[in-house]
């Protein structure tokens, strides 16, 4: 038989006896909670050369600490990525759909043009706003189904009315207005058809259609205006989400201005009060909204005031001003009108323009999404604090 083996308790004793004998021959690094031998745990403190290699962090004594010793701390971190990917992906949009805003806002506000030159009895305001109004609209739609990628997209997305979804109801709003407005400029071709056989019948039936279609088209023109501000204020894109409550009233403003840019270039001066009008109204809200976004929230406002956004924006101001004075001093003058007018629509295009990079600068930099929320997170610490 073979001998008997000793207990566990004996084999484990000689191990730890054979591993203090091996670990005898080594030097001994002092521990950090006083002198040598004096702890028989191990101290797992990296030793100080070590502690000085590593980055952004700082070694220093603090009384009070259990056991005493040296303690790391780690100061406040500087986000610049998460694993080595962004802490929030920006927008894949380009500038197709920062154009895609402004001839929405162009067709809305020339719709509502014409609605006024209709109602007021001003032929060449209710023609040029028609006529824009189908153009705008047209190029709006390419612009979207250039970035959806597939026309048929578009024609999916009416397969459910979501009312709490912005994209949602766009389609529907654009669903509305497109046919509205393309029958409203074509009933501008009403005199030019033969007044005898079908195309006479035609002839005399489309000025009433054109009439019901034009109003139709200006009653759905205020959403058409200010849903986009919605659908970017409705994205994770810091400087959108927060400019909430001011990016329809700066898309409606918007709207109306360029709406009036195109009454002050079309129609004389005799027909061209309703544009003045809207050319104020619209200039009031731009500049009301455009200021409360640069000024209004704090940190997420750099991005409308720094860069290629806020030299856009600032363009932006300067156009609205000079057109709205030209439209109000130049009244007699033609020439005047239409430099007014061009001024009032470059200002509609680059305050859009403005508003989508600076959204995008925004997502592209971290610290306008970790900052705002440790904001929000103090403060509902201190609110808990106080409370209690």
């Amino acid at each position: 038989m073979s001998p008997a083996r000793p207990p566990v308790g004996d084999r484990f004793r000689r191990f730890r006896d054979r591993l203090a004998a091996e670990g005898s021959d080594r030097p001994e690094a002092p521990r950090q909670g006083g002198p040598a031998g004096t702890d028989d745990r191990a101290d797992l403190t990296p030793p100080p050369q070590r502690t000085a290699e590593l980055p952004g962090r700082r070694a220093g004594r603090r009384g009070g600490r259990r056991g005493g010793g040296e303690e790391l701390r780690v100061p406040e971190a500087t986000f610049t990525s998460y694993y080595g990917r962004p802490i929030l992906k920006a927008p894949v949009w380009k500038w197709d759909i920062a154009a895609y805003l402004f001839t929405g806002g162009l067709a809305a506000g020339s719709s509502l043009l014409a609605a006024g030159g209709q109602l007021t009895g001003r032929p060449a305001l209710r023609r040029a706003g028609r006529v824009t109004a189908l153009a705008a609209v047209s190029a709006s739609a390419v612009f979207l189904v250039k970035d959806l990628g597939r026309p048929a997209r578009f024609h999916h997305m009416l397969r459910v009315a979501k009312p709490t979804s912005p994209m949602s109801m766009g389609t529907w709003i654009l669903t509305a207005y497109g046919p509205a407005a393309g029958v409203a400029a074509i009933a501008e071709a009403a005199g030019r058809l033969p007044r005898h056989g079908r195309f006479g019948l035609v002839g005399r039936a489309l000025p009433s259609v054109g009439h019901a279609a034009g109003l139709l088209a200006a009653g759905t023109a205020p959403a058409l205006a200010t849903y986009t501000g919605v659908l970017l204020a409705d994205t994770a894109v810091p400087s959108w989400h927060e400019a909430y409550p001011e990016l329809p009233v700066i898309f409606a403003g918007s709207a109306l201005a360029s709406g009036a840019g195109v009454g002050l270039l079309a129609a004389p001066p005799a027909q061209a009060g309703p544009a003045r009008r809207m050319a104020v109204a619209g200039a009031a809200l731009e500049l009301y909204g455009t200021h409360r976004v640069e000024t209004r929230l704090g940190l997420l406002s750099e991005p409308y005031r720094l860069g290629r956004p806020g030299r856009l924006l600032r363009a932006g101001r300067l156009l609205t001003v000079s057109g709205v004075a030209g439209a109000l001093l130049g009244r007699r003058s033609r020439l005047v009108g239409a430099l007014s007018g061009t001024a009032l629509l470059a200002a509609s295009a680059v305050t859009r323009f403005g508003i989508f990079y600076g959204g995008v600068a925004s997502a592209r930099d971290p610290r306008y999404t970790v900052v705002p929320q440790r904001e929000r997170v103090n403060a509902r610490r201190t609110e808990g604090g106080s409370g209690g």
